[in-house]
């Protein structure tokens, strides 16, 4: 097992690495720009640099920088987590170059997955079911394609060749649309990717997201471990995931489930990847594309199964053969996780930005809260509104779903508008009790929150009564920014879904 390992992330899936790097006897790293010098990320792990600038661009995708205190400071391995240089081909051949470990799958994987059109291809030639669709060439130009979906039929999707995460994508509902779609993905795809390149495909209408997560050795072992139903979306960003898809019959997860494992094999896939379908309301599912990285919806699989993914994968990258078969995994009741975002759903969720003044996540028997902030805790505008994941876990579906509602209810951040009334609303709305779901739910259904009015006292003392339920506590750090003390998470916590 390494002795040292470097976070090349912030936020809460820095502090969640942070405490199972801990646990296992492993020295944790992490880097931090001007704005996170005291953020809890910072505070958590052993040690901590400075990479100096405040935004992404100048601190956590300078790749070389992160490399050279990696270097400098005799780490074994780098954790990407999720997000900046996570799904990087060349950052991963920087890492390799340089002799040190990256915590993910091989260049050549990130970049046989990393183009979506590449990545169909070789799925089809697997025998994987993907969705009807035409790709073109470099040359081709906009008769082309206005052909060939002509051809597939309207509605279309036009979708960036190069990323995801919604950037480059629109629907298409008629051939006049098409031109001013085209010219606003390739627009988008070269901002965001590099590469204004864009494929077509048939939009399935009304469909469910569903996920199964991967795990491959370097001996060539590959399982799922199992589903996770993602359909609650808002501008094709998630905020709701949960595990088993209510959707799923036992048949149809085998089918997905083998599937899943034919798409990591068809390319030699090693460590976590997250291999994504689309479902149609027959029953019928689409390859749409796979994630050589961590999800942000991970913790739901740990709820059900009693795994901690990050700890498979540091062993999996120290070259360690999977632990267990497929048949040996299974497993137990439900899990939801909400994203808890600084944003005002009331107002088109504008990002909230300030101070968070208090911060007491809920507690209680099969809750779980990753957080990347406390009190103190500056929201900026140079990253990721998320503030939070919160987790639970219950024996059927309805239990879990009235402990997400209860946890809702008692989750205080003050100082920043947050989405909690809004993620509210999706538990408690009888279509989603229901289990009837799909991407457009939120289109559908029209959930909006109430604009905030005025704090009123009883959430003051509700927030000042809540204190020892808190999941961080606060702590003074040297002057470099590294902390005097392990930062008080729920993964240190000897909490009841611990044991999940």
């Amino acid at each position: 097992m390494f002795n040292k390992v470097l976070i090349a992330n912030r936020g809460e899936i820095a502090v969640r690495i942070a405490s199972t790097l801990q646990q296992m006897g492993v020295t944790s790293v992490a880097v931090y720009s001007d704005a996170d010098r005291s953020a809890p990320h910072v505070l958590s792990a052993d040690e901590a640099y400075p990479l100096e600038g405040n935004s992404a661009a100048e601190s956590y995708l300078r790749g070389e920088k992160i490399i050279e205190i990696a270097r400098r400071y005799g780490v074994d391995a780098i954790h990407p987590g999720y997000g900046f240089l996570s799904e990087n081909a060349s950052f991963a051949q920087a890492c390799r170059d340089a002799g040190i470990i990256f915590i993910g799958p091989s260049p050549e994987g990130i970049r046989a997955l990393g183009d979506k059109v590449q990545a169909k291809k070789a799925m089809a030639d697997a025998g994987v079911p993907v969705v009807p669709g035409w790709s073109g060439g470099d040359s081709d130009g906009p008769d082309r394609l206005a052909k060939e979906a002509k051809k597939i039929g309207y509605p279309v999707l036009l979708k960036a060749a190069a990323g995801g995460g919604g950037k480059g994508m629109r629907v298409v509902a008629a051939e006049k649309e098409l031109p001013a779609a085209l010219e606003t993905c390739r627009r988008e795809a070269a901002a965001a990717f590099g590469n204004s390149r864009v494929f077509v495909e048939k939009y399935i209408a009304h469909p469910r997201h569903v996920e199964f997560q991967i795990f491959g050795d370097s001996q060539g072992n590959v399982v799922h471990l199992f589903e996770r139903e993602c359909s609650i979306q808002r501008r094709h960003q998630k905020i709701v995931e949960e595990t088993p898809s209510p959707a799923l019959t036992p048949q149809l997860r085998g089918r997905m489930g083998d599937a899943a494992v034919k798409a990591a094999k068809a390319i030699g896939y090693a460590n976590a990847g997250t291999v994504e379908f689309l479902v149609d309301e027959a029953g019928q599912f689409y390859f749409l594309e796979v994630n050589t990285r961590l999800q942000v919806e991970h913790p739901v699989t740990e709820m059900t199964l009693g795994l901690d993914l990050v700890a498979l994968q540091l062993r999996i990258a120290a070259g360690e053969p999977l632990p267990f078969s497929q048949e040996a995994l299974r497993p137990q009741g439900h899990a939801i996780e909400c994203r808890i975002y600084a944003e005002d759903s009331a107002r088109g969720f504008l990002p909230s930005t300030g101070v968070i003044r208090a911060y007491h996540p809920p507690c209680g028997p099969f809750i779980r809260v990753d957080s990347g902030v406390a009190e103190s805790t500056e929201v900026s505008v140079y990253y990721d509104a998320m503030l939070a994941k919160l987790i639970v876990w219950g024996r059927t579906r309805d239990e879990a779903l009235r402990r997400m509602s209860w946890a809702l209810r008692r989750f205080v951040v003050l100082g920043v508008t947050t989405n909690i009334e809004f993620l509210q609303k999706i538990i408690t709305h009888q279509e989603f009790a229901a289990g009837r779901t799909q991407t457009d739910f939120l289109v559908v259904h029209d959930i909006k929150a109430a604009s905030d009015g005025p704090i009123p006292n009883e959430v003051y003392m509700a927030a000042a009564a809540a204190s020892e339920c808190q999941n961080g506590r606060k702590q003074k750090g040297t002057g470099d920014g590294r902390a005097n003390s392990v930062y008080d998470d729920p993964w240190q916590r000897a909490s009841a879904w611990r044991g999940v």
